[in-house]
């Protein structure tokens, strides 16, 4: 049998069943002589399956149909084996495929799984299952993606761990497979590694911050048009803590002006549906309510929404309808930072605009909730963020830090002399 190139197994949503028919020849095509055709067809029905039950996140279901995906390419086409025939010995060697995969396993760019042409989904060619990245910063330099330089991360095996766990759940409790592959794995300290103490949160520093922001500021005064939504977008991500998910309208949720609202005690909230399609309701801030009324008076809309206004809360520039998706939301903060690292270099902070060169759009949450934990009650933070337990609001809390580095700042290598 000839190599085998991957091929894409599952489109986005709304076109996985229709291109469930027409990939599974393409599968077939491709099996080995020895493989049971039917095995492979049941496993890719449970896996469409498992899939369909993510509709609610878009960003989840990408998640979880990657190792899904990476999964039944190794399983069916290098292991020759159904998912009812994995053992634990396998999913280990599947993780050491993950952790260095073949060379034509790998891409150097994100490209679509599926082509439209002529009303039909193709298999885009260009598709792989693991794809090499470079940093913003490697990127500005000049430095292209290398195949050679391939690495998986700590998070990126953390995720194949709980997600392929949780897919074997499945499909025992469908009666598919007996035990989970995946859990059995004793020695996942080989993979996984351990960290001691509180993990570090990547987040602003207050003079890059301060820069940010008014840089938004800045942008918005000289032209409104285009710009202060993106005042309000940076507001909104620092004051409320927001994800990028939160902003941007998908099947599960579309954040409209009226999600903003006052209870009888006049306190202002802004309801969201957050990670694992939880609801929550966030405390507003005087500050965000003065930024959330300069956005609505250049929209011309009244100071603050009326109760069940359905205007979309972030909305494309031209027209009403909201911004799907985040990728634009993404471009546009990334807009904000390229303007302040000019400002910084330009005051002559290099470092700090050095260092925001490797800042994301979660920072920006990430800031807000440190910045909050000085002056808030931990508590208060935890259930305006969505946080799951205190412990994860716990480790944005820095004070031990500080003063750990403090009592070691001016220990002594060299004997002082007496």
């Amino acid at each position: 049998m000839q190599q085998y190139t991957p091929i894409p197994l599952f489109d986005v949503l709304e076109h996985l069943d229709a291109t469930r028919t027409q990939q599974l020849p393409q599968v077939q095509s491709q099996l080995d002589s020895t493989m049971p055709v039917n095995e492979v067809i049941t496993d890719y029905h449970f896996s469409c399956e498992f899939l369909k039950a993510y509709r609610g996140s878009a960003e989840t279901f990408k998640s979880y149909r990657r190792e899904i995906e990476r999964l039944l390419q190794w399983s069916w086409f290098v292991c020759k084996k159904t998912l009812k025939n994995l053992r634990r010995g396998d999913m280990e060697i599947f993780l050491e495929n993950c952790i260095s995969p073949p060379k034509h396993w790998i891409g150097i760019k994100h490209v679509s799984r599926f082509i439209a042409k002529d009303g039909l989904r193709l298999a885009n060619p260009e598709w792989r299952p693991f794809v090499v990245s470079i940093s913003k910063k490697a990127f500005r330099d000049g430095q292209t993606p290398d195949i050679k330089s391939f690495q998986l991360s700590q998070n990126a095996l953390q995720a194949i761990f709980a997600i392929l766990s949780s897919f074997f759940n499945y499909l025992e409790q469908e009666e598919y497979t007996f035990g989970n592959p995946v859990s059995q794995i004793r020695q996942k300290s080989k993979f996984l590694r351990k960290h001691h103490g509180k993990r570090s949160i990547r987040r602003l520093s207050e003079l890059q911050w301060s820069y940010v922001i008014e840089t938004a500021e800045i942008l918005a005064n000289e032209n409104p048009q285009l710009h202060e939504r993106t005042l309000f977008i940076m507001n909104a991500l620092f004051g409320m803590y927001l994800r990028i998910s939160e902003l941007a309208a998908s099947h599960r949720w579309i954040p409209q002006m009226g999600h903003f609202h006052k209870d009888m005690d006049n306190n202002w909230w802004f309801k969201t549906v957050g990670k694992g399609n939880k609801e929550r309701d966030i405390s507003v801030s005087n500050a965000m309510l003065d930024a959330l009324k300069r956005y609505r008076i250049y929209l011309g809309l009244s100071s603050l929404p009326a109760p069940g206004e359905t205007t979309p809360l972030i909305a494309k520039t031209h027209g009403n309808k909201p911004i799907e998706g985040t990728r634009h939301i993404r471009k546009i903060v990334q807009l904000c930072f390229d303007k302040t690292m000019e400002r910084l270099n330009a005051d002559g902070f290099k470092e700090d605009a050095e260092m925001l060169l490797s800042a994301t759009v979660h920072w920006l949450r990430h800031t807000g909730i440190s910045e909050d934990v000085k002056i808030r009650p931990r508590e208060h933070v935890r259930d305006d963020a969505g946080h799951s337990s205190s412990a994860i609001t716990d480790q944005y809390i820095d004070i031990e830090l500080r003063a750990r580095h403090a009592s070691a700042r001016k220990k002594q290598i060299k004997p002082e002399e007496k």
